[in-house]
């Protein structure tokens, strides 16, 4: 049993007291100690030096492993063993074999994980669309750098990226690659650090490129016409919903649904599914289905087999007779991973911080970064065009008196001597003496003294122009811009996967097979937990039972088919069927709601209601005064949607929601304590989710805080705060009318 060190024993030299003693003591060390000079420089290593890409669109261990398969030749040569190119990439990665192989193996075009592969493989590479189809040894396996890789290496020994020292000096690597194509939106990209993360889809080469050239002629382009939505290598359709995509554009963050491409073989029979979500895998659904097969939710599916082949992914679904096809993907679509959701998490490393970032501003952010690439690299050859020109300069002169410069040369008794003599006689530097010195005798005759002075025109005129290039911006982008053209020219990129519109897509009625319907009981808690109980179980439990802070926020008599539509404090809305949620205890705390549905960080709840049929009215109330009256059929979608952004007006927050069964009388409540008693009939309706509504209360320094139908109020003198017209101030409440509790609102 280790012991702890005593006060007043001695230290020995270079002993931190607040870490373990030399001879394995255990000692009291702080945590803030241990979080600063342990975890964090851990944490921020992982970061910047292992799970977020950069704006190249690589990780360290993609670049180091790319770099080395250039500097072997695999550019241009032939394919080389796998297990070789990852002996070589361990002079710069130290991270071990096997790490570097999956590295490699997810950049292969076998893999089919990129949309634009960085390495020609041969031999089995495994499918990323299968858990189960394991790739081969690196041993069996060969590859080569793909022909597009000559856009990553580009000009790269021209100083246009920076070199630092690997990790044992013995070489050096580059911090970037000069990727003439903005690969940080190709490539997708998954990366999971410390405290954060990264998840960046993979957008079409061509529409990336093209929409980078309108960037570089107007930076106010709308990226959407351009770039309409992501291009997965596994294709699929994305159910597009413009606004949603838009915000997903502008935040860098959010989600959207990715369904798998299908056929039906009328005279087997047979759905064939041959194209699935990037995000699942074909023994993912496999399972799914057999387990909805096995508990009785599905009954249309006679059998179901994986039948992928070289031709590629197929998976063949037998249907019973009788059976609407359409009808069953629906389903399918609704309760597999057939339909999934994809999430974006647009962070990556700028100048070494992460950052999440919108898809204009990455753009921005690559335009920004290559300009300075291309900038590098004209100051670099103009560089060499000037040495050149100072070399020729120096022979002109002396070329221009060849007798003269020959007979210093003969008349000088040493070799140390003649580049001195040079430089005194012709009245030249060192360097162009060194250079007129090492001339062969061959060379200075009439033709090559003609020629080198033509050159030396040429390159006058050609450093100018380079001069030129790097003082005006227009130049640099129109460079950026051609080598964008010649990047799409030269590889074609058709897009894979498909854009099908929410209201194109049939909807059906499940009827009772898809979920039994019988009567619950639904508790909704102030902080977001859910319960669902059958009046059977309510009976016979005790005290409903939340967190210490929480509470009962919301309550509903209502059915297992029951819809319900959660408000947040970022002007989203949320769906939920009470169906998807398992049935529970009064004892249990429930199920937490922002986690299930998916909130966005930092996201609250604010309000819910209990849609119905779409048919009802609801009245938004805000803490500015205004109110919304709305029908809740704006809110009804075709598509079983769980996310629905613009839900109501941003222009202040949200401070209540009323169900509305005709019109009656409200009041209304600010944080002063007046209130104001209307009628309902004094709203108009209106037809925007994202209506600012009609003023009903003058706020000034103190919002709206309740509203409440009046006859759930304890308010007894309601012509004191009754009002014919809007808005109005209103009036104080009397003890009398606060009742023993101030009101709450279910």
């Amino acid at each position: 049993m280790a012991r702890k060190a005593k006060d007043n024993e001695p230290k020995k030299r270079g002993e931190d007291p607040n870490v373990m003693g030399l001879r394995g003591e255990v000692i009291d060390q702080p945590i803030t100690h241990t979080l600063e000079q342990n975890f964090m420089p851990y944490a921020m290593s992982v970061i910047v030096s292992r799970a977020i890409p950069e704006i190249d669109g690589f990780k360290p261990s993609h670049r180091k492993l790319l770099y080395c398969m250039y500097r072997m030749g695999l550019l241009n040569g032939a394919r080389t063993k796998s297990a070789n190119i990852v002996g070589q990439t361990m002079h710069y990665n130290p991270h071990g074999d096997a790490a570097i192989y999956e590295t490699m193996v997810r950049l292969t075009a076998d893999n089919q994980a990129l949309n634009a592969p960085f390495v020609d493989s041969k031999g089995n590479f495994g499918k990323v669309y299968s858990r189960d189809m394991a790739y081969a040894a690196s041993r069996y396996t060969e590859a080569k750098l793909a022909p597009i890789c000559a856009e990553l290496f580009r000009d790269i020994d021209k100083d246009t990226v920076d070199f630092v020292p690997n990790y044992d000096n013995s070489t050096t690597e580059p911090t970037l690659l000069p990727t003439s194509f903005p690969n940080v939106l190709v490539s997708a990209n998954l990366g999971i650090a410390v405290g954060m993360a990264s998840q960046i889809c993979g957008f079409n080469l061509a529409e990336v490129c093209q929409t980078t050239i309108e960037l570089l002629k107007n930076p106010d382009h709308e990226i959407l016409s351009t770039m309409p939505a992501p291009d997965f290598p596994t294709g699929g359709e994305i159910v597009y919903d413009a606004g949603q995509m838009a915000e997903i554009y502008r935040t860098g963050r959010g989600s959207f649904p990715v369904r798998a491409r299908w056929r039906y073989v009328e005279k087997e029979h047979i759905i064939e599914v041959y194209e699935i979500p990037y995000t699942t895998t074909v023994e993912a659904i496999l399972d799914k289905c057999r387990d909805l097969v096995k508990d009785g939710k599905i009954k249309e599916i006679a059998d179901m087999r994986d039948e992928t082949d070289l031709g590629g992914l197929k998976l063949a679904i037998d249907v019973k007779r009788g059976t609407d096809p359409e009808k069953l993907m629906a389903k399918l679509f609704r309760l597999t991973p057939l339909q999934d959701s994809y999430p974006c998490n647009f962070n990556i490393l700028i100048a070494g911080s992460p950052q999440v970032l919108g898809v204009g501003e990455i753009l921005t952010e690559w335009i920004a970064w290559r300009t300075e690439c291309v900038r590098r690299r004209v100051w670099f050859d103009m560089s060499r065009k000037k040495e050149k020109l100072h070399l020729l300069e120096g022979l002109k002169a002396i070329l221009l008196d060849i007798d003269r410069a020959i007979a210093i040369i003969r008349e000088t008794e040493t070799e140390a001597e003649v580049v001195p003599n040079l430089m005194i006689g012709f009245g030249i530097d060192q360097v162009q003496a060194e250079f007129v010195a090492e001339i062969k005798l061959r060379n200075i005759n009439r033709e090559y003294i003609l020629k080198r002075t033509e050159e030396t025109a040429a390159l006058a005129d050609e450093i100018r122009d380079l001069e030129d290039i790097l003082s005006s911006k227009r130049r640099l982008r129109s460079i950026i811009t051609d080598e964008l053209k010649a990047v799409m020219k030269k590889y074609p990129s058709p897009r894979r996967t498909g854009i099908v519109y929410a209201r194109e897509i049939e909807q059906f009625d499940d009827g009772p097979d898809a979920a039994e319907d019988y009567p619950v009981h639904l508790f909704l808690s102030r902080h977001g937990y859910f319960k669902k109980i059958t009046p059977q179980s309510l009976r016979m439990s005790g005290e409903q039972k939340y967190k210490e802070d929480d509470g009962l926020g919301w309550y509903w008599e209502a059915s297992n088919s029951a819809e319900l539509l959660l408000f947040t404090d970022k002007q989203q809305a949320y769906k939920l069927r009470a169906a998807d949620v398992k049935e529970t205890k009064a004892s249990a705390l429930g199920d937490y709601l922002p986690g299930l549905l998916g909130f966005d960080e930092g996201e609250s709840l604010a309000a819910a209601v209990l849609c119905g049929d779409y048919s009802g009215t609801i009245l938004l109330f805000f803490q500015n005064g205004k109110c919304a009256r709305l029908p809740l059929a704006a809110y009804a979608t075709k598509t079983n949607r769980k996310k629905l952004t613009g839900a109501c007006s941003d222009k202040s927050p949200l401070a209540a929601l009323l169900p509305l069964e005709g019109e009656q009388e409200i009041a209304v409540t600010s944080a002063e304590g007046r209130c104001v008693v209307f009628s309902s009939a004094l709203l108009a309706p209106k037809t925007s989710r994202t209506t600012q509504g009609v003023q009903v209360m003058t706020v000034k320094k103190h919002p709206v805080v309740r509203a409440a139908l009046l006859a759930d109020t304890p308010i007894r003198n309601q012509a004191r705060y009754r009002v014919r017209s809007l808005p109005a101030a209103g009036a104080k409440l009397t003890d009398a009318d606060r009742g023993e509790e101030q009101m709450t609102f279910i």
